[in-house]
Order: structure tokens, then C-alpha cells, then sequence
């Protein structure tokens, strides 16, 4: 019987830790993981707001733009009270919606003289023409004389009314001899004008329009008369105004005439005739005398 301290065991002892060994043609089992409750997908990233995806430019951009509009929205609505409860088409027809103000730079750049506080208008040279009837400018609210031949009515921009002698020329080449009506040039003054200085202020602004729109470029004037008017609130200035015509110096007698007709702008009269037809001189006294606020 063999000694028991010779027996071996039954297997040799392992002397390294315990592993399963795998064949090559089995499949490991891995361990599910613990469940942690129902899965939950991640919310995405929230998309930028309106200001996050416009850049600064463009609402820069957009700012100018609404600046712009607004300024123009202005302008149209301080510029179209001009004339409120006017008919409309008394701004067509006596083109005073493109009437230059006297303050424009083209107008402003004429070396007026002083205008005298007050000098009567003497009498002129030549024949007074025949008063033929009495022109009734409803739509300005003044009447002044029809004048007989050789005046005949005519049309005449952009006066309402008019009344022309000679033969038709254009303004800037040769005056013509001509009487018109309207409201007087430019904006309405504000505050309206109460004294003989404000209807004075505004005849000369009429006056200094005339310039630019009745005569060739570069015409002068002196001031040949400052008066009230006979009838009613305004003013009457005449003035002689020079020019060249084909390299000749001409000049003409002119009066404008601001009348107070209760409307947004005072009506206005304007005349000038020609030396070539100086014979006619005279009328201007008849119109200074007779224009009235109707």
C-alpha cells in the first residue's frame, strides 16, 4: 500500500486565476447591460431666432431704408398743405405748383436793389388803351381791366387769365407784352400777411420770379414804384427791367401787383410790355389804378 504522503490529487492545483477558455467555434456570451429605465433621444439644438440669422449689415440696410421712406412721407405731407381747399386745377393751370420760390438759389443769385418803402408810380409815356370791359378772375379773386385792342385775350402760362399784344414769342428770346393773373409764386406765407410790409415782402418775391420766367436769362430791374393798393389789403411795384435780345440792350415796363383775397395765397398781377411797344406804356398806370380783390 502506497504511502498517503506520496498520493497526488486527483488534478493538479490551478496557479493562475480562474478563466474560461472559449473554443474558436463557440459564441461569448456577453451580459446585457443593466436597464436603466426607457431611453430618451436628445432634444436638438434650437435654431437661431430671427435676430440670431440677420446679420448686422442687413439691418443696418433695413434701418436706412425705413428712415428714407418716413423722411419723404414727411416732406409730401408738410409740402401738400400748399394751397389747401384750392381747386386743383387752378395749380394746373396757373403752374404754380413749379413755380420757383424766390429763394432758390437761381432766383436768390439776382442782385435785387432795395425796394423803396413807398413811391408812387408815375405816369408812363404812350397812350392809354380804350377799357373795354372788366376781367373777373374767379378763381384768384381780383378783376382788373379788359383792355381794347391791339390787347386781345390769350393764353399765357402760367397765368389763369391773360391778356397778350403783339405777336407770340418765346419769353426767353423776346418778351412780349402780356397781363396775367394767379396766386402769387411759391409757398404759402405763414403767418398770413397782415401789414403793407408783408404784401410788400411777397411783391417783391413775385417780382423777382418774373425775372427768371418772363425774361432772357441775366435781366435786371430798378424799381420804379411802391404803393398800397387802391382797393383792399397788397401791394404794387413797378420796375423798368433790362436785358439783351441778339446782342442788343432792351428794357420793358413791368408792375406786380399782391392782392388779399382770403384764400392760403394772396392773387397776384402781373405786366409787361416791350419797348417795342412803348406807345402802350400808359396801360400800366390803368391797371395800378383799377385792380380790385373781387
Amino acid at each position: 500500500m502506497a504511502d498517503v504522503g506520496d498520493q497526488k490529487p486527483p488534478f493538479d492545483a490551478p496557479t493562475t486565476p480562474f478563466r474560461k477558455v472559449v473554443a474558436e467555434d463557440e459564441t461569448a456570451v456577453i451580459p446585457r447591460p443593466v436597464s436603466r429605465g426607457p431611453f430618451v433621444p436628445t432634444s436638438p439644438p434650437p435654431k437661431p431666432g430671427l435676430l440670431g440669422r440677420v446679420s448686422l449689415k442687413s439691418l443696418y440696410l433695413v434701418g436706412v431704408s425705413i428712415t428714407t421712406v418716413a423722411a419723404l412721407v414727411l416732406t409730401f405731407t408738410i409740402f401738400s398743405g400748399d394751397g389747401a381747399g384750392e381747386d386743383p386745377a387752378q395749380h394746373d393751370v396757373a403752374g404754380l405748383a413749379t413755380v420757383p420760390d424766390a429763394a432758390t438759389p437761381a432766383v436768390s443769385a439776382l442782385a435785387l436793389p432795395p425796394v423803396p418803402a413807398k413811391k408812387a408810380l408815375a405816369g408812363l409815356s404812350g397812350t392809354a388803351s380804350v377799357v373795354a370791359g372788366i376781367v373777373y378772375d374767379t378763381k384768384n379773386g381780383i378783376s382788373y381791366p379788359r383792355l381794347g385792342a391791339p390787347w386781345r385775350t390769350a393764353k399765357h402760362k402760367p397765368f389763369t387769365r391773360a391778356q397778350r399784344a403783339g405777336k407770340a414769342a418765346d419769353p426767353a428770346s423776346a418778351p412780349v407784352a402780356v397781363i396775367g393773373s394767379a396766386l402769387v409764386p411759391g409757398a404759402a406765407p405763414t403767418p398770413k400777411p397782415s401789414k403793407d410790409a408783408d404784401y410788400r415782402r411777397l411783391a417783391v418775391r413775385a417780382a423777382t420770379w418774373t425775372l427768371s420766367r418772363q425774361y432772357p436769362a441775366g435781366a435786371r430791374l430798378t424799381w420804379t414804384a411802391s404803393q398800397r393798393n387802391p382797393v383792399g389789403a397788397g401791394w404794387t411795384l413797378g420796375y423798368r427791367v433790362t436785358y439783351t435780345v441778339a446782342g442788343q440792350a432792351q428794357v420793358s415796363q413791368a408792375l406786380i401787383s399782391v392782392v388779399e383775397v382770403g384764400k392760403a395765397k394772396p392773387a397776384m398781377l402781373f405786366a409787361s410790355i416791350p419797348q417795342s411797344g412803348r406807345k402802350r406804356w400808359r396801360d400800366l398806370n390803368t391797371l395800378a389804378a383799377q385792380i380790385r380783390p373781387i
